[in-house]
Order: structure tokens, then sequence, then C-alpha cells
């Protein structure tokens, strides 16, 4: 279905929404449709003409949102396209707008880069309980099994790949994923271990 607020976005050619380059970035958010009611959402490209986001749920083509997503603020547009339980949404902003996004996403890259950096600078161990489990977004829960652990977080093996940025949960710990790599990925802690529990005795 389509709403008649559709017509102007949807008549105007791909390349020209597809203006500027969108950036591969995981971000959380939510968003507000016509209802008015929030749901929990997650950013798959950002650029400052449109956004691409993972949900539970999505609207109708043409519908208005209102969205805020960490790191970037409050944004707000129309849906302009739909692939699972995923929906792209052209941004409505003026131009002062788009360069103040612009700046807040390229902070935002910046940010992911500079976690995945300081995280390799830190010592690491191999933790003699290394059995855990991952939370991923949507929800499930998977085995794994820890291969390092720094103060600021930790590598482990899983079968799972949650998109970069993503918000899990490693055992008791919240964390965001930075990096994949061949059989598991890599997390940053959202509050780092203390010095006095970073031993080979550590639990997550």
């Amino acid at each position: 279905m389509i709403s008649r607020a559709a017509a102007p976005i949807l008549g105007t050619k791909f390349e020209e929404r597809r203006y500027y380059e969108r950036i591969e970035l995981t971000l959380p958010g939510r968003y507000m449709l016509s209802d008015r009611v929030e749901h929990p959402c997650w950013t798959i490209d950002v650029s400052p003409s449109g956004i691409a986001c993972r949900s539970l749920g999505n609207g109708l083509l043409g519908e208005r949102v209102v969205a805020y997503i960490d790191q970037i603020g409050r944004i707000e547009g129309m849906i302009a396209r739909q692939f699972g339980k995923c929906f792209a949404v052209t941004i409505q902003a003026r131009a002062a707008k788009r360069e103040k996004l612009e700046k807040k996403i390229a902070w935002a890259i910046e940010h992911a880069m500079s976690a995945l950096s300081d995280n390799r600078q830190h010592e690491r161990i191999g933790p003699r309980h290394r059995k855990t489990t991952l939370k991923t977004p949507d929800g499930r829960d998977y085995l794994a099994a820890l291969i390092d652990v720094s103060i600021p977080g930790a590598a482990l093996n899983v079968d799972a790949a949650p998109p970069i940025g993503s918000p899990v949960t490693v055992g008791h710990a919240s964390a965001r994923v930075v990096r994949h790599f061949k059989g598991g990925i890599a997390v940053v802690f959202d509050n780092q271990l203390s010095a006095q529990i970073f031993t080979e005795a550590v639990k997550l």
C-alpha cells in the first residue's frame, strides 16, 4: 500500500535520492509513525539525505517518520522503500540541517573507528572461564567462547554476526560490536572492566 504523500518521493529519480553517499553504520534509535507509538530500530546505513533502518515492523510507503538516532539526533522524513523488516527514509531537512547531519555522521564514524583502535592497544588476556553467551538485538541468545579479554572489550567465537555498532550483551556485560572476523566478533564494553577484576579469572 502507498499513501498519497508518497507521490512526490516515489516520483523523484533514484539517483537524486542517493545524491549523498550512504555509509554503513549501525546505531541504535527509536522511531514514531503516524500512530505516535515508539519502536526500537538500528540503522543499516546513513547519509544526510536518508537512512535505512532495521526494525521489528514498518509503516506504509510515504508515511511520515520521526526518529531519534543515537549520536545523530532527531530526523524527520518519509518512508521511501521497504525490504523485509527494514525500511529506508528520505530525510526532509533544510540545507543547514543537512550540514549538521553530515558532521554528526562523520563524528559517529570516527568514534566507532576510535573505539576499535583503542581496543587493539590494550593488554589482552586469555580468561580461564571461556564459556559465555551472546544476546543479539533481536533477543536471541547464542553460546559463545571468549578468545581474549581486555579492559575495554573482548573477542569471542560465536555463530552470529550482528551488524557493526549493534548493541549486544556478552554474559552480563552490555557492549557494542566493532569488528567481524571468521568465526566470531569483537566488542567494546559500554562500561570498561575495572582493573581489580581484569585477571585470568574474569567471568563475563
